[in-house]
């Protein structure tokens, strides 16, 4: 197994953006398992996450979540509680302003 050690851990620890997009998996009876799970929990993250939106494609088979945090394990835990039943793919995204700052470091 290889280890990556990084000299600047602060990164670790701090408030970053994920789009967390979800779609159910393929088989009998997924969708109805996965919706009547989200009716009766309201699909509730853990501590430590702000959810600023959910968002469902038209069909609702598959949609994104929107998550601010610096506890990337919530993101971990939320995705392994559906894991049974949905495929994730997780982006860490940036505000136009973060991705200004950077670009006018750049090419300014």
């Amino acid at each position: 197994m290889t280890k990556i050690c990084y000299k600047n851990k602060d990164f670790l620890n701090k408030e970053m953006l994920y789009v967390m997009e979800w779609k159910f998996k393929t088989g009998p009876d997924y969708l109805a398992t996965g919706f009547r799970k989200f009716l009766s929990t309201g699909a509730p993250f853990p501590e430590g996450a702000t959810v600023h939106g959910r968002y469902h494609a038209p069909g609702s088979a598959k949609g994104w979540i929107v998550v601010e945090t610096e506890n990337i394990s919530a993101l971990y835990e939320h995705a392994a509680e559906w894991g049974e039943l949905l495929e994730w793919e997780t982006t860490p995204v940036l505000t136009d302003d973060q991705a200004s700052e950077v670009a006018s470091k750049l090419f300014a």
